[in-house]
């Protein structure tokens, strides 16, 4: 293989993993690709770093490889591997067709060399490590290019596609086809949508402009594997006696790394694309073994056959590795309204007036605990993206400010799924522990709260039950409370070792603006009893001819 094939093998491999973790958050239809989420994102930098550091297991060791593909052949995650890298490759070529000129075939030039930003590169990273070592990731988990194109993805093109599909059902629907069906909406949340807005706009604009700015300016990734390629044993060079000075290699450079005036490439800043090598019509450039400081006409050869069998290893080396995210954050009260048009005169006659008393946020089953939850998740919002019931929400500050757009869980919009388990297999920090269904249903997350004074039983003397009927585990149980005289009222009771605190009882419960039965989170989860179940006995009325 010619060595201006690389760029071609180069966005093949890109391409796959760029469509493989674009599905994992697209994928509403759960067609049990999920599975493979430990894989697909094993090489994920940030994410396999907090892993790691949580877990030192070789299942979330991908960025060890990619530290050591960094200093065999300089910063091919960014181009290979990094989806909101792969993302700006495409808004760069996309950018460069708008302006091709109709008359000729040739484009015109988008990139030239450009002076390195040194300094805000490297104080973005000294930022990072700083305010992370300190205990805040606020400015990890914005800048982190695999979080921040998973809250692209999640809050900008995700309601897109469910838009579409819900459309295509409504047009087959007229055709008498039923080989779509509907899906929810995502809930909408102002914060979270802004920032990722804000996001694609800064990537968008930066990529179509200066190709690969972002990434040499303001991503603490790129710096630290910058620094990383600096030393790497097979680089880019530049044969000044061999260059006729064409420009073709600069104008391709997205990264603006190669002076032509100084005939040399800058190895921190380049990504590893390979447009250079294909772009050269001569023998100007060459990968070169820069330990063995060889010529570049001995190296040519072996140093192409060792990058080969280098990018071959890394492919075969993708190790299995389990993927965790989840937060907690304490759900906003709602607000009293004084509309009476809030009240089902059918349910509740009147508004409630007690408030919930939330004594913390409720993180997701597998979290362990809100603390580590929080220090952990980098609010990619994979797990916002799978969740079927909507209640893993971002948060705003519910965490404070180091834990911005954290998730949350809302039972506002539905409840935990008793069997569901998505969130448990795609985090990839491991915020969120993997957790066998039968683990997961005895996790306590929260326990169920009953205010008395805010249930219909007690307001209106009416019969409800909708919070026993919605738990799984029947931890919230009908008793007895009065007897009049044409019926007896039941009211809910709460068996807290039992309890899971999946959310159904708050969501299932009709009354407003305040609840009469909600959920408190745990800060550290606990272990419930398993609930018994009782037999209950069939009665049949043999006196009937056909008892059944």
């Amino acid at each position: 293989m010619r060595m201006r094939h690389l760029r071609r093998l180069r966005i093949w491999i890109a391409l796959v993993f760029f469509v493989l973790i674009l599905f994992l958050f697209l994928d509403f239809r759960d067609s049990g690709f999920r599975a493979m989420a430990g894989e697909v994102l094993y090489l994920q930098f940030v994410p396999s770093l907090l892993q790691f550091l949580d877990n030192a297991a070789l299942g979330a060791s991908g960025f060890i490889l990619v530290l050591i593909l960094t200093l065999m052949f300089g910063r091919v995650y960014c181009s290979f591997v990094c989806p909101l890298g792969i993302f700006q490759d495409l808004i760069s070529r996309l950018a460069r067709k708008k302006i091709a000129n109709p008359g000729k075939k040739k484009r015109i030039s988008r990139f030239s060399g450009s002076r390195p930003h040194y300094f805000l590169w490297y104080a973005v990273l000294i930022l990072t490590v700083v305010l992370f070592l300190a205990g805040t990731g606020l400015v990890l988990n914005l800048l982190d290019p695999f979080s921040s194109f998973g809250r692209m993805v999640s809050h900008l093109f995700r309601p897109l596609v469910l838009g579409a599909n819900n459309l295509g059902v409504a047009l087959l629907e007229q055709l008498g086809s039923h080989a779509l069906y509907r899906v929810q909406w995502p809930v909408f949340v102002p914060a979270a949508t802004g920032i990722a807005l804000v996001t694609l706009m800064a990537v968008g604009w930066l990529s179509a402009r200066h190709g690969r700015l972002y990434c040499n300016t303001l991503c603490p990734v790129g710096a630290l594997l910058g620094l990383f390629s600096k030393i790497s044993m097979f680089r880019i060079r530049m044969a000044p006696d061999a260059c006729d000075g064409c420009r073709r290699c600069q104008q391709v450079c997205k990264a603006g790394c190669i002076d032509l005036k100084e005939k040399t490439v800058d190895v921190r800043r380049c990504v590893a694309c390979f447009n250079c090598l294909a772009a050269c019509p001569g023998q100007g450039l060459a990968i070169q073994n820069h330990w063995r400081g060889q010529t570049r006409q001995n190296l040519a050869q072996p140093g192409r056959r060792g990058f080969l069998i280098g990018l071959a290893a890394a492919g075969m080396g993708l190790g299995s590795s389990r993927v965790n995210a989840v937060q907690d954050n304490p759900e906003n009260s709602v607000n009293p309204l004084n509309s009476a048009d809030l009240v089902d005169p059918a349910i509740q006659t009147r508004l409630t007036t007690i408030p919930e008393t939330r004594t913390g946020p409720i993180s997701p089953p597998g979290s362990v605990s809100v603390a580590r939850f929080s220090s952990l998740c980098t609010s990619c919002h994979l797990c916002v993206s799978v969740c079927p019931s909507r209640i893993l929400v971002p948060a705003f500050l519910d965490y404070g400010p180091s834990g911005i757009l954290q998730p949350k869980m809302d039972f506002r919009s539905g409840h935990c799924n008793y069997d569901c388990t998505a969130c448990l297999a795609v985090c990839p920090t491991g915020a969120i522990l993997p957790l066998s269904r039968e683990n997961k249903q005895q996790a306590q997350v929260g326990v169920a709260r009953f205010i008395k004074e805010n249930c219909v039983v007690y307001t209106d003397n009416t019969n409800c039950g909708a919070c026993s009927e919605h738990c799984p585990t029947k931890a919230v149980d009908m008793v007895h409370y009065l007897t009049l005289p044409d019926r007896d009222l039941l009211i809910p009771k709460v068996n807290p070792d039992i309890c899971v605190g999946c959310g159904g009882c708050e969501y299932a419960c009709p009354t407003k603006p305040y609840k009469a039965i909600y959920v408190g989170g745990n800060p550290v989860h606990k272990t419930t009893e398993k609930p018994v179940e009782k037999a209950v006995a069939p009665q049949i009325d043999t006196g009937k001819e056909f008892p059944f």
